[in-house]
């Protein structure tokens, strides 16, 4: 979802609200206030990655949920387990792996 969040100089800024709710993997880790990672999520049709941040320092390969859209290509995410399991792995896929694989 697209949302105006403010005007800025008399150009209206979006705020891109998709990646809300997403699961995804760091790819590089997060080093809580002192800095972020970076977290690769599935969205529209594909992979993307986005700047992550965190309340604590998460290892890279954790699995996250993003919480908030903080700005451009930057997010704010928490540790996840899902709580349906694991799902199967299918063999030559590019879908980011949920919790535990």
């Amino acid at each position: 979802m697209f949302r105006r969040s403010h005007v800025r100089g008399g150009i209206a800024v979006v705020r891109d609200e998709s990646a809300i709710g997403r699961v995804g993997v760091l790819v590089i880790g997060t080093r809580g206030p002192r800095g972020p990672g970076e977290v690769r999520i599935r969205i529209r049709g594909g992979s993307e990655n986005y700047l992550a941040w965190s309340q604590t320092p998460l290892p890279e390969g954790t699995v996250v949920l993003v919480v908030e859209y903080l700005g451009p290509r930057t997010v704010d995410v928490r540790e996840w387990t899902d709580p349906l399991g694991e799902a199967p792995v299918i063999p030559g896929s590019t879908e980011v792996p949920r919790s535990g694989e």
